[in-house]
C-alpha cells in the first residue's frame, strides 16, 4: 500500500449522538473521570472500559496488506482553508472556528478518507476551567505582552479540547560503528620564560581506532502526527503517561474534537529513528569509553517494528494579533502550558526610552 494511501484529510468521527440512559440528552464526557455526565439531568453515565490488552501491529505486515485489513476506516472529512488544520465538527453542526488558527469552517461539502483506526487513547483529565486556569497563569508571567492578550484569556470558551493524533513505534535496532577512542595522558614540557628555563605538566591524547556492535532495544518512542501545532511546543508538553493508555472507545471523544494524521506511518517512522540517533550515540561512546570518543561511521538497521496509532488530549486556543496566528496549547493529563507569544513593541519601546531617560538624569546630577 502507498505512503499517499494514508494522507488524512480532516476527520469527523462516525459515532452517532451518545445519549443519556436517564433523559435521552446528548452527552459529554467529563475529563477526571470514566463517565459521561448528562447536562440537563446530572446523570453520571459510566463508560465500561474494556479489560483487554493495547497490542502493537506489525509494520512492515501492516504497509503490505492494510488496504484489506480491519484496522481502516473510512470517516467524513473537511480540512480549514486558512491554515490546512484537520479538524471535527459535532454531529449535525456545519460551522465552527479553527481551534489552530480562529478561521471560520463551514462545511460545504463532505468527502471521505480512508485512515488508519486509532487503537488507544488518554482521556482528558484536566477539566476546562484547569485548563483556563493555567493559561492565564502563564499570560501573567509575561513580560511585554500585548493588553488585549489577557482579555482573550479571560474567554473560557476560546480554549477548545482536542484528541491529537500520534503514533508509537517499538523497534530493535542493531547498530555497526567505527571510530577512535581518546585517551588523556600527562608529560612534562620544558619553556622558556622571560630567558629562565622552566617545565609544566600539558595533557595530551592518544587516539586508537575502534569499532563494534550495539543491539538496542526501543519501546513507545512518540511521535506527533500533526503538521498544525509548533513541533517544539509539542515536544515540550512531555511527558505523556502513556501506560495510564486505555482501549480506543468513541465515548470519551464525546463533546472534544479530534484530528487526524497528517504525517503518515511510513513517514512517522523516519521521525522516531532521528529520535531513536542520540541515544544509539550515548551508547556507543559509552562502550568506546576513555576520555574522548569520536564516532566516524554508523550504520542502524531496524527489525520487529511495531506501532500504535493513539490520540492524546490537548486544550487549545489560538489567538490573532497584528494578523498573525499564535497558539497556546495546554497538556490535558498534566495541565503543562506551551505556547507562542505575541510582543508589544510600544511597551518595550517605552522602557528603553525610560532607561535611557534615567541614564541621562543620574549623568546630569553626577555632572
Amino acid at each position: 500500500m502507498e505512503e499517499n494511501d494514508f494522507n488524512p484529510k480532516l476527520s469527523e468521527t462516525n459515532q452517532a449522538e451518545i445519549v443519556c440512559s436517564n433523559c435521552a440528552a446528548k452527552l459529554e464526557f467529563e475529563p477526571g473521570t470514566t463517565s459521561l455526565t448528562c447536562p440537563y439531568c446530572g446523570t453520571k453515565n459510566e463508560i465500561e472500559i474494556r479489560d483487554e490488552s493495547i497490542d502493537e501491529l506489525d509494520f512492515e505486515q501492516f504497509l503490505k496488506d492494510a488496504e484489506v485489513g480491519g484496522e481502516i476506516e473510512e470517516v467524513l472529512t473537511i480540512a480549514c482553508n486558512a491554515c490546512g488544520a484537520i479538524t471535527t465538527l459535532d454531529p449535525n453542526v456545519v460551522s465552527g472556528d479553527c481551534p489552530f488558527c480562529g478561521n471560520k469552517l463551514i462545511v460545504k461539502s463532505e468527502s471521505t478518507s480512508k485512515q488508519i483506526k486509532p487503537k488507544s487513547l488518554l482521556p482528558f483529565k484536566i477539566k476546562a476551567k484547569e485548563a483556563q486556569e493555567s493559561f492565564k497563569k502563564w499570560l501573567n508571567k509575561l513580560w511585554f505582552a500585548p493588553s488585549g492578550l489577557k482579555k482573550f484569556a479571560a474567554q473560557a470558551e476560546k480554549l477548545a479540547g482536542m484528541y491529537i493524533p500520534y503514533w508509537t513505534y517499538d523497534a530493535d535496532t542493531y547498530s555497526k560503528y567505527k571510530g577512535q577512542r581518546g585517551d588523556d595522558y600527562s608529560t612534562t614540557e620544558t619553556y622558556t620564560d622571560n630567558g629562565e628555563t622552566k617545565t609544566r605538566t600539558v595533557t595530551e591524547t592518544r587516539w586508537t581506532n575502534v569499532s563494534g556492535r550495539l543491539n538496542l532495544y526501543f519501546d513507545d518512542v512518540l511521535v506527533i502526527a500533526s503538521k498544525s501545532l509548533p513541533k517544539n511546543k509539542t515536544d515540550n508538553l512531555s511527558p505523556w503517561d502513556l501506560e495510564s493508555l486505555v482501549p480506543f472507545d468513541e465515548k470519551f471523544l464525546s463533546g472534544f474534537r479530534t484530528e487526524t494524521y497528517r504525517i503518515g506511518l511510513k513517514d512517522g517512522f523516519d521521525v522516531a529513528k532521528v529520535k531513536m540517533d542520540p541515544k544509539i550515540r550515548e551508547t556507543i561512546n559509552t562502550e568506546i569509553g576513555g576520555d574522548h570518543q569520536r564516532i566516524t561511521s554508523l550504520g542502524t538497521t531496524y527489525s520487529n517494528i511495531k506501532f500504535k496509532h493513539t490520540l492524546l488530549p490537548i486544550w487549545i486556543s489560538a489567538y490573532r494579533f497584528n494578523n498573525k496566528v499564535y497558539r497556546f496549547i495546554v497538556n490535558g493529563r498534566t495541565g503543562k502550558v506551551q505556547g507562542e507569544r505575541p510582543w508589544c513593541w510600544w511597551k518595550i519601546a517605552l522602557l528603553i526610552l525610560a532607561i535611557v531617560g534615567g541614564i541621562a538624569a543620574i549623568s546630569y546630577l553626577l555632572g
